[in-house]
């Protein structure tokens, strides 16, 4: 498959369930909200996307709100979701999500306490 072919409704929404269950499909894209404890959280969030999309050299469109980020993947030049998407999606969700705290780490992690948490985790 190249990877830039635009994948079928049917197995963008199986790979999402399978392995981005938090990401949605519509409208040609798919999309993910992640809530903040707060405006500092929205940039690091937003700042995070930024580095990694262009580090892939792929351009998410993105909206930033006090409380949330709102990504959303698509290939414009394909005209769809490509397999490029899949896996953005795939190292975002990684690093926004990531909590050291949580596998046994040498890091901590960040403390929950809404003074320094900068995400709200889904779980």
């Amino acid at each position: 498959m190249n990877k830039t072919e635009v994948l079928s409704e049917e197995l963008i929404r199986a790979r999402l369930s399978r392995d981005l269950p938090r990401w949605t499909f519509e409208t040609g894209a798919i999309s993910r909200t992640y809530r903040t404890q707060g405006w500092k959280g929205t940039l690091m969030v937003v700042n995070t996307i930024g580095h990694l999309a262009e580090a892939a050299w792929h351009h998410p469109d993105i909206h930033a709100s006090y409380p949330a980020v709102t990504v959303r993947l698509n290939t414009h030049d394909a005209g769809g979701v490509t397999e490029k998407d899949l896996a953005l999606a795939a190292k975002i969700e990684e690093v926004v999500c990531w909590r050291p705290g949580r596998e046994g780490s040498a890091l901590d992690g960040t403390p929950s306490d809404p003074a320094f948490a900068y995400i709200r985790y889904d779980d």
